[in-house]
């Protein structure tokens, strides 16, 4: 199973994000349902250790918290832009929730994160984008911002890639405790 661990966002959310799509040329926009915030990403592990893995999810405790999105960015891999996403406001709440993951899947034998937490959620690959139109873009749709949302709960998803686009399945929803 190729698994990861992100929030869920409410439909309202969703279509304001999916608002934001299009004109912008070579660019693959990521599908709305699709759209989510990965805490950690695992990757394919087999059956056994992904029960491990929901029991240790399944002992977090976190209190329930606000999240809101607001503002542009892109990453880059080899000084090419990969991808266009929209910026999680970095708040308490959500460190440490994603830090209280990140120890319960090392305590049940996965290695570390190597790349440091940077909560977004992707709009689109860019592969394929000219960069004069795609900062053009983030220019004129950096004020986006979407009103708090509480967080009450996060999911373990399941990952198919496809030729078009990945199928997200959730596997198992773990709800967050005043």
């Amino acid at each position: 199973m190729r698994l990861f661990v992100a929030l869920e966002l409410p439909p309202e959310v969703k279509d304001r994000l999916a608002s934001l799509a299009g004109g912008l040329p070579g660019v693959r926009w990521v599908r709305p349902e699709n759209y989510h915030l990965t805490l950690r990403f695992i990757g394919e592990v087999p059956g056994h250790l992904a029960e491990e893995l929901d029991l240790a999810l399944a002992a977090i405790r976190a209190k329930p918290f606000p999240l809101s999105l607001s503002g542009l960015g892109t990453f880059e891999k080899g000084g090419r832009v990969q991808s266009l996403h929209v910026v999680a406001e970095r708040t308490p709440g959500l460190a440490h929730l994603q830090s209280k993951i990140e120890t319960a899947l090392q305590r049940s034998g996965l290695p570390a994160e190597r790349k440091r937490f940077a909560p977004h959620v992707t709009l689109a690959r860019t592969e394929g984008a000219a960069l004069p139109k795609l900062a053009g873009f983030i220019q004129a749709h950096n004020l986006f911002r979407t009103e708090p949302v509480m967080v009450e709960r996060f999911v373990l998803y399941s990952s198919q890639l496809g030729k078009e686009a990945a199928v997200y399945t959730p596997e198992v929803e773990y709800d967050l405790a005043a």
